[in-house]
């Protein structure tokens, strides 16, 4: 593993700006990267300041996927105890957006399916390309595309490997925001303040439950909410959010 600084933090408020920081490389996944996209999201997870973060890629894209060259070498993709890219399978516990410009590719897509929202510019592609390589796109791409697309569409970008445009994305509720393009991250940064304007306990909880629900059998998916949810109906959080608003003012929120 080399020692470069692969990804890059900076606070922005109450949210953290993660660049993925490999431009001449298009951002590709070695070890660097994955650990440091691992360590960012333990800064994210660990700061209660914080309250999202964005993700997004140096020079002209987010990013291309694995590091074909230093896996060659012999390094790793996985860190953190986190998966492919450090992220693919344990993303931050806070909400995440990812900001892509220009192309987000095989092990690129599936990092930005790892985050809850994607904010993406025109003209941008979004694939799994891994079958006209003879691999398979299993860093959740697979896993997770089928959630956020029709089956059918998923269906066909894993099967021929060709991308889908940023705008078709749009379209079929895979992107969240499409903007022109150099606007992703401002885009990305403002949907994040958004969120992070709101109950941090109420927004983890929340996250919690739409990310977890999907395994819950119908019969315990009320009790199951309810032992997410039941604590923060009655934290100060809560009360605090009630008389704030019955005061016309902003709430100052405690994280208790």
């Amino acid at each position: 593993m080399s020692d470069e600084t692969a990804v890059l933090t900076e606070r922005r408020g109450a949210v953290l700006l993660i660049t993925l920081d490999r431009p001449d490389q298009r951002n590709a996944v070695n070890a660097a990267l994955a650990a440091g996209l691992a360590a960012a999201q333990d800064e994210l997870d660990g700061d209660g300041e914080l309250r999202a973060g964005v993700i997004t890629g140096a020079g002209k894209g987010f990013c291309a996927g694995m590091d074909l060259k230093a896996f060659v070498a012999g390094e790793s993709p996985y860190a953190g105890g986190r998966g492919f890219a450090g992220i693919a399978e344990r993303p931050a516990e806070k909400p995440l957006i990812a900001a892509v410009e220009g192309f987000a590719v095989a092990g690129g897509l599936e990092v930005a399916l790892a985050c809850d929202l994607i904010v993406a510019a025109s003209g941008a592609k979004l694939g799994i390309p891994e079958v006209k390589r003879g691999l398979v796109a299993a860093a959740g791409g697979l896993l997770r595309l089928p959630e956020r697309l029709p089956r059918g569409v998923a269906m066909e970008m894993a099967l021929t490997g060709e991308p889908l445009d940023a705008e078709r994305a749009h379209q079929l509720g895979l992107v969240n925001r499409l903007v022109d393009p150099g606007g992703a991250v401002a885009a990305a940064l403002e949907l994040a303040e958004a969120i992070a304007a709101n109950g941090p306990l109420a927004t983890a909880a929340s996250k919690r439950i739409l990310v977890e629900s999907p395994a819950w059998s119908a019969a315990e998916v009320w009790e199951r909410q309810r032992e997410i949810s039941g604590p923060i109906t009655a934290s100060d959080d809560a009360r605090e959010g009630a008389t704030a608003f019955a005061e016309k003012r902003p709430p100052v929120w405690r994280g208790r």
